[in-house]
This record gives C-alpha cells, structure tokens and sequence, in this order.
C-alpha cells in the first residue's frame, strides 16, 4: 500500500530538528511521496531546498499563507516566481483567506490571494488552498480563477457537506487530514468525507498539527508515519478497504502534483 501526504510544515520548530528520523519512519509506513508545504518566503525556499536534496521523494509548495498576507510586496512576488519556475516546486501556496485569527487584515489577504490566484492561471500550476471561515469569499475569488484555467487542492478541509459539495462541483480537490478522526470535533467533516467522491479526495497530515485520534500511541507531534490512521478513518467511513483509499488518493495526488509513479 503506497501513501502520498500532500502536507507537512516541515519549517515547524516541532519537527524540523527531527526531519531525517521522520522521512526514514515515513517510507517504513508506506509513504512514497511528500510534499514540504510553504507558507511563507522563507519557508517556501526552505520547502525547495528540502524537496531538493529528496528528488522523487520531496516536492515543495511555494506560497504566502494568509497569516502572512501582510508581508505580501512586488519583491515577495518576484521571489517567488523564481521559486514556480523550480520543477521541484508543484504547487502555488499555501494560499487563501483564513478569517478565524486574522493575523493579516481580511484585505491584505484577498490582496495576496488574488496574486496567487492569477500566478496559478499564470503558471500552470495547482493551488494549495487554505480556507478558514471564509467559505462566501475565497469561492468567490476562486470560482473566476477556476474559469481561467485554475485548478488546486483546498488542503486541510474541515468544512460540511454543502462547502465540500461547491468545491468539488468547480472542480477542485479535497485535502483530508487527521480532523477526520476528532469524533467531537470533526463530526461535520466526517458526514462530508462520506459524501465526497473519493476521486476527489487527498490524504495529509498537516504535520505537525492534527494528529490522528485513532493512533493512540504517537509521538508529541504528528508526522507522515501517521497516514495510515487517516485512510483508515476514511475507508471507514466509506465503507471501502485502506488498500482502495490509498491507492485511489496516491492515484489523485500524483495526477493533481505530476508526481510520477
């Protein structure tokens, strides 16, 4: 059974000093594919590097996260275009509106994002979307972008149905991470993973946040070795085995990343 974690803040003061022990234990669980998520300049360089000195193994996300969206200049976006043009680099983000903190103003924001979005047209590459009590207005920024050629992944989905249903409906793929195992918290995105088509759907941990419920015995942080717990979650509440979730959700994350077989 192969697995691809399509997000792992590998910048993380948690994990970072770890990150060899953590790709070692990853392959050991079946991992065969990881992608170093950006979300910041400095981050995303970080990201490129790392995907780098891992080839066939890493790749990167380039992005400004919405935390971040303040730092947002012509310089930032310079820099990062010279990041798009690394084949080590397969996606646009982590990009989106997060209106839940607001460390960056709601404008600041939707100004960073449109950028993105008009480079993801631009460049032909996926989106990494963040999206956190900002349903009404991310869609609205994305559905043009969508139009124009866009295409992406909203990572780390922990909305409803009816959300999960529009993303879908515009064509856009759902990231599924170990939220789905939180019985109290996660009972809204579990009636969703239900309704979802699987052929849209990616597993992540979002390590080193989220660790899966159902894994009783992980470490203080969470990584990719802990996959498995989330595809199992998820095949359970599709009624199907873990070996047709992973394979279907490798299958998707390697046609949405280009990450060859």
């Amino acid at each position: 059974m192969h697995l691809i974690d399509i997000g792992v803040n590998f910048h993380s003061s948690q994990i970072a000093p770890h990150t060899a022990v953590i790709l070692e234990r990853a392959k050991a669980a079946g991992v065969v594919g990881i992608l170093a998520t950006g979300t910041s300049l400095e981050s995303s360089r970080g990201a490129r590097d790392l995907a780098s000195r891992h080839p066939h193994f890493l790749f990167a996300t380039a992005g400004i996260h919405p935390h971040s969206a303040k730092d947002w200049s012509p310089t930032v976006l310079q820099s990062l275009q010279a990041l798009w043009e690394s084949p080590d680099v397969v996606a646009i983000g982590e990009c989106g509106l997060d209106y839940n903190r607001n460390f960056s103003t709601p404008a600041d924001q939707r100004h960073a994002f449109e950028a993105q979005l008009e480079a993801a047209v631009r460049w032909n590459k996926p989106l990494f979307l963040h999206c956190r009590d900002a349903f009404d207005d991310l869609y609205a920024m994305v559905a043009p972008a969508v139009r124009a050629g866009a295409h992406g992944v909203v990572h780390c989905f922990t909305g409803a149905a009816d959300e999960a249903a529009a993303f879908v409906a515009l064509g856009l793929d759902i990231g599924i991470t170990g939220w789905v195992t939180d019985i109290k918290r996660g009972q809204a995105l579990r009636e969703a993973v239900q309704a979802i088509p699987l052929e849209h759907l990616h597993l992540e941990t979002d390590a080193p946040y989220l660790g899966p419920k159902n894994h009783k015995n992980r470490r203080p942080y969470n990584e990719p070795a802990n996959l498995p717990w989330i595809a199992q979650a998820v095949a359970e509440l599709k009624g199907l085995s873990m070996r047709e979730v992973a394979d279907q959700c490798t299958r998707n994350s390697r046609r949405l990343f280009g990450i060859p077989a």
